[in-house]
């Protein structure tokens, strides 16, 4: 029996539940915590009318744009009268076909290392702002009122700014994933729609739906076979760099200027 159109179309949609939940879903302690910007001077509020900072693991909504996928026709009705054809059911764990994947495997982990190497950039960004305020703080007697003025903007640039390369590298950081992972879906779901017509089945399901099946119907291996053949690994877009970031992070502490001699802003 040859595979309809309707059933190849719908193959996909249940890949992407559970491929999301185990890439973007496992996330590390970066996803997790919670920085707390400060404000030279002002502890941890922030001046009247000004907006709350986002913390750099959070970006903005508007920028998170789900993955495009392609856009899929709907199956002609069948003629008056026609019946659809017998169904010829095939399962697969999806799952089971991630933990085996090579491509899949690549990813995830690529994608967990961006994530700790931003985390780790950010902790040691956060503790030179920490060092540069209790600078600051020491000074607060002996410098004159405009220069510790001056030092303490030019820091909040500097916490401004840095704010903005960390949240950018998290949203290029979860792009990357989400890119990657629509090209293991179409791919997958390719393959599931191959092995189905090389065993005339017409009706593809995932095992978690299934509460018992004789193992013939099972494609699961031999579809893990195959998508390890055709998709091993995925080109994924270049990491961002961030080096104003870390260049920062590594940066010596501010010398205190000589008295009458302000601090220049870079």
């Amino acid at each position: 029996m040859r595979l309809t159109s309707a059933p190849a179309r719908s193959a996909p949609r249940f890949l992407a539940g559970a491929a999301s939940a185990v890439l973007l879903l496992a996330t590390p302690a970066f996803a997790q915590q919670q920085p707390e910007w400060f404000v030279p001077g002002q502890g941890q509020q922030r001046p009247a009318g000004q907006p709350a900072q986002r913390p750099a693991g959070q970006p903005a909504q508007a920028q998170q744009r789900p993955p495009q996928r392609p856009a899929t026709q709907a199956p002609a009705p069948l003629p008056a009268g026609q019946q659809p054809p017998t169904a010829v059911i095939g399962i697969v764990d999806v799952p089971e076909i991630q933990r085996v994947s090579t491509a899949f495997t690549q990813v995830r982990d690529e994608i967990e290392r961006r994530r700790q190497r931003l985390n780790d950039d950010l902790q040691r960004e956060q503790n030179n702002w920490r060092e540069q305020q209790q600078q600051l703080a020491n000074q607060r007697a002996s410098l004159p009122a405009d220069q510790l003025r001056e030092r303490e903007r030019s820091l909040q640039d500097r916490i401004t700014d840095s704010q903005r390369i960390f949240r950018e590298r998290s949203r290029t950081i979860e792009q990357a994933a989400q890119q990657s992972l629509v090209e293991i879906e179409q791919t997958l779901g390719t393959v599931i729609r191959q092995v189905a017509a090389s065993r005339s089945v017409n009706l593809v399901l995932p095992r978690p739906l299934v509460i018992f099946n004789d193992p013939p119907f099972d494609l699961t291996e031999e579809v893990a076979t195959q998508f390890n053949k055709v998709l091993k690994s995925v080109n994924m877009p270049p990491e961002s760099n961030g080096t104003e970031a870390p260049a920062a992070a590594n940066a010596p502490a501010a010398r205190p200027a000589a008295q009458g001699q302000p601090q220049q802003r870079r």
